[in-house]
């Protein structure tokens, strides 16, 4: 085992890994933070999608330890209280979801878009979430969603 020191959710973390522990492994099952779902387990669908230091990271391709000292954040962090991110009230104001499964992974991929890319293109926000698999929605709502969110921050002169 070794000790682990990161900060989830801007919440210092330190605990003991063992060193094939996968980061999603750690957020699902000692910390609890069940939003970032598993899905294959081979870096293909997204559904474990979280922020490393503001990048978007599937977390089922890293392990824990690879975080070490770094600032992961997960779909829990969105939300601020009882407000949804725009991001969330988009999804579903626009019908950007459907199962749900892949939602976690596509809300922290156009997170990490926004942040770079306040106003993206159609096509940046395909490129952004190219690596988050949906079989439910055929993506036309989530880009919708995506770019609400962007015009609604954007209109708050907030970003993401």
């Amino acid at each position: 085992m070794t000790t682990l020191r990161i900060t989830v959710n801007g919440h210092p973390v330190q605990t003991d890994v063992a060193p094939t522990t996968l980061l999603v492994e750690l957020l699902r099952g000692p910390l609890a933070l069940t939003g970032t779902h598993q899905g294959c387990d081979t870096a293909q669908c997204g559904a474990c999608t979280v922020l490393v230091d503001g990048e978007a990271v599937k977390s089922c391709s890293i392990l824990a330890l690879q975080a070490q000292g770094r600032e992961v954040t997960t779909v829990e962090a969105l939300a601020k209280g009882d407000q949804p991110h725009a991001l969330q009230e988009a999804f579903m104001a626009c019908h950007g979801l459907q199962c749900g499964f892949c939602t976690p992974g596509m809300l922290m991929s156009a997170c990490a878009l926004l942040r770079q890319e306040p106003n993206p293109s159609e096509a940046q926000i395909a490129d952004a979430l190219e690596g988050n698999l949906c079989r439910c929605t055929g993506y036309v709502n989530i880009v919708a969603s995506v770019r609400q969110a962007a015009q609604t921050l954007a209109a708050k002169g907030e970003r993401a």
